[in-house]
């Protein structure tokens, strides 16, 4: 027998609003892309709405696909089919209302565009994944097509939910944490061992908290909160959890803005000194909040005092003087490697980019030969994995070719120039690719390591019969 509360229901409709003394009302369309539209006729009257509550709860009882999940004195909610329903009564609220809502499509995860990185991500590591979203933007239907691909990849999975609501394969247990304690569905799951559960909707402390404790206890979790931006889902853990807790309990973030994927977070543990400061006595571990999908860290979590701070990381463009100095660093880097990024982040710091086989021979033994960059540039120096795959840079050939003689000496490549280059910046390139840049000394040299990878890159250019040619920068 059909509800009366279907009437107003049609194929676009997400949910209807019904109150005593107004038209319902329903939104159709859907998340993040829906109109508010008026479905009845005529006001309804509290003696209907009452008629139609009581409909409800009778269905509830006696339908096999149909439950009360929560019933108080003042409100009830219902799963009747596919609709969660949610009842007020007076004195609890001002008059007779109900809201019932409704999957308006199911998704699966492959009908997401997930990049590649994503997918490898959660079908291989991801075993602490938050969910967030603001209201009615779509994160009941992502976890509801994670839960799904968890199952139809054979893994044990189980949801907790208060209210039950998630539409999932018949394989998929669903606890009502409403009708049960922590501490059962703690014993239950851990007991039964799934390989994920998820949290739908997780809102105190005691939601947090037995989230966490089944994380640390190995279980795949997945957990659903509000938040109008990623950050927010994430520091709803700050204070719940101890701060070195966090990267072992959620890895990523994933945020949903109108039914699609906005933004990717990973987080992970470092011990490090916070962006924006130089001192290295200043290291500390630090939660670093970064881009999935471009690794560039967002944000930075760690102690201060005795607060916990959350400092966002702005990327400031390069001032003159930065470039310049970026300029300078560059040059003497690229007489050790052949591709090398710098980021000047203020006037004592840069940070340097370079393959990771060359990070030990600059790093040198016991920090020396770094300590000594440091000393030369009067920069302190901070040298990182460089995750490019591009080729080395590029820069247009422009001006007239510079004469030149190479010489060998030892181990040095020797470019002499005429004495007019003397103290100015020129450009090496082999064929039409730019090799590096380089400052002329004192006696018009340009010198060159030959076992050093600007040096190897050099030779195998000049072995392979590329043209090498000078050019004024």
């Amino acid at each position: 027998m059909a509800l009366q509360l279907e009437k107003f229901f049609d194929a676009q409709t997400m949910s209807v609003h019904i109150r005593e003394g107004v038209h319902a009302m329903a939104k159709k369309g859907k998340p993040g892309d829906w109109t508010f539209t008026q479905v009845s006729e005529k006001q309804l009257s509290a003696e209907a709405v009452e008629t139609m509550a009581s409909e409800i709860i009778e269905a509830a009882q006696s339908r096999t696909d149909s439950f009360i999940d929560i019933d108080r004195a003042g409100s009830t909610i219902a799963q009747v089919g596919r609709y969660r329903i949610v009842i007020l009564r007076p004195p609890f609220s001002d008059g007779w209302e109900i809201t019932a809502v409704r999957p308006v499509k199911t998704l699966k995860l492959s009908d997401y565009e997930l990049s590649e990185k994503l997918k490898s991500r959660i079908a291989e590591q991801a075993e602490g994944i938050l969910i967030a979203g603001a209201p009615g933007m779509g994160k009941s239907t992502f976890s509801q097509a994670l839960a799904t691909y968890f199952a139809e990849q054979s893994k044990i999975v189980k949801t907790v939910e208060a209210p039950r609501d998630l539409v999932v394969p018949d394989s998929v247990t669903q606890l009502a944490l409403s009708r049960g304690s922590p501490e059962e569905v703690h014993d239950i799951l851990l007991l039964s061992r799934p390989d994920y559960s998820l949290f739908d909707e997780m809102r105190n402390f005691k939601d947090f908290e037995l989230f966490a404790d089944l994380r640390l206890a190995g279980v795949g979790m997945v957990g659903v909160v509000h938040g109008t931006n990623p950050m927010d889902a994430i520091q709803r853990f700050i204070g719940k959890l101890d701060l070195g807790v966090i990267p072992h309990v959620i890895d990523t973030v994933v945020f949903i803005k109108n039914g699609t994927i906005a933004k990717c977070l990973a987080i992970k543990m470092e011990v490090k000194v916070p962006s924006g400061m130089t001192e290295a006595d200043l290291a500390r571990p630090i939660v670093v909040i970064s881009d999935f999908e471009t690794n560039k860290p967002v944000a930075e979590i760690y102690s201060y005092g005795e607060e916990t701070v959350v400092v966002p990381v702005t990327e400031q463009k390069a001032t003159g003087a930065k470039r310049l100095a970026a300029e300078s660093i560059k040059r003497v880097f690229r007489q050790i490697v052949d591709h090398v990024d710098v980021e000047v982040v203020s006037d004592n710091k840069a940070i340097v980019s370079v393959p990771e086989k060359f990070i030990p021979q600059i790093i040198g033994a016991g920090g020396k030969r770094i300590q000594q960059l440091e000393e030369e540039l009067g920069i302190s120096l901070e040298v990182r994995e460089h995750t490019g795959k591009g080729k080395r840079e590029s820069a247009p050939s422009t001006g007239s070719n510079i004469p030149f003689q190479m010489t060998t000496k030892g181990k040095t490549l020797i470019f002499s120039v005429p004495v007019a280059y003397v103290e100015k910046d020129i450009h090496l390139y082999a064929g039409n690719e730019l090799v590096g840049t380089f400052n002329v000394d004192n006696h018009g040299n340009v010198y060159i390591k030959k076992n050093s990878g600007l040096g190897k890159a050099v030779l195998d250019a000049y072995h392979g019969g590329a043209k090498l040619r000078f050019v004024g920068a």
